[in-house]
């Protein structure tokens, strides 16, 4: 099979499969049938497969077929797509600080009021992963490069807009709300007025681990795909997994019945 042809089956397996399954109806009716915590469970191993299956094909062909943009090649492109990769390795890692209290929680049934990277991006994750993606697209030298990491930037962007759709329907007004006073774009809610910018809440801890992280993948980048990009497929597994994990002690501690106190004498 064409390697181009390839790639872009396999990327579009994943994103349909991640979409399709979150979508209202196929959701409630998987929910209803395995519960809350046997959907995710369910949702979160088609995603690791079909991920794989998507990496492991890319890693196969990654040097074949015809050339991409190869936009590196220019030294000011080169520094400016760098510079968009960092600042999305940032906002992914910088998204993880406030995960647990925001409206995008598994158990996030309130929604409360933007803080931090969500008055800048109520998304700060799918917009990284679309700086990523989209950068990574530009600089590629083939072709099946480019509609790898293409196909990764137009899922998340995808995925964003889904993703508020859903909650719009699980959450209800408190959702719209927040969509009022945030924005997908960043920046478009503190231009518009909207929202403003509060430098104490930023996670700066979170976000220089994402510069850390940006350099660090610099270092090793020839050799990601290594090993049918096991690599890679290990590190969008164990993100996932670990956020789980928070989420079900998050909702162990909640259903533990509290001691009564001793009435006083």
């Amino acid at each position: 099979m064409d390697p181009v042809l390839r790639v872009a089956l396999c990327f579009g397996l994943f994103a349909a499969t991640h979409l399709g399954l979150g979508s209202p109806r196929v959701r409630g009716a998987l929910i209803a049938r395995l519960g809350r915590w046997g959907f995710t469970a369910l949702f979160a191993l088609v995603a690791w497969v079909t991920f794989g299956v998507a990496i492991s094909s890319y890693a196969a062909v990654a040097g074949e077929g015809p050339a991409g943009l190869a936009l590196g090649a220019s030294t000011s492109a080169r520094v400016a797509l760098i510079t968009a990769i960092a600042i999305g390795v940032m906002l992914m890692t910088g998204a993880f600080a406030g995960y647990a209290r925001s409206p995008f929680a598994l158990a996030g049934e309130k929604v409360r009021e933007p803080r931090g990277l969500e008055r800048v991006t109520r998304h700060p994750s799918f917009v990284g992963v679309v700086l990523v993606g989209a950068a990574h697209a530009l600089l590629a030298p083939r072709l099946v490069g480019a509609v790898a990491m293409g196909s990764l930037a137009l899922f998340a962007g995808v995925g964003a807009w889904f993703q508020d759709r859903k909650l719009l329907a699980l959450r209800g007004q408190g959702y719209r709300d927040y969509l009022a006073v945030t924005s997908a774009i960043p920046f478009a809610a503190i231009l518009a007025g909207r929202q403003q910018l509060v430098w104490g809440e930023l996670p700066y801890r979170t976000l220089l681990l994402g510069l850390a992280l940006t350099w660090l993948l610099r270092a090793v980048h020839a050799h990601l795909f290594d090993h049918g990009g096991a690599y890679v497929i290990a590190v969008m597994v164990l993100g996932p997994v670990l956020i789980l994990l928070s989420e079900l002690r998050r909702e162990h501690r909640a259903s533990r019945p509290v001691a009564p106190r001793s009435a006083a004498v």
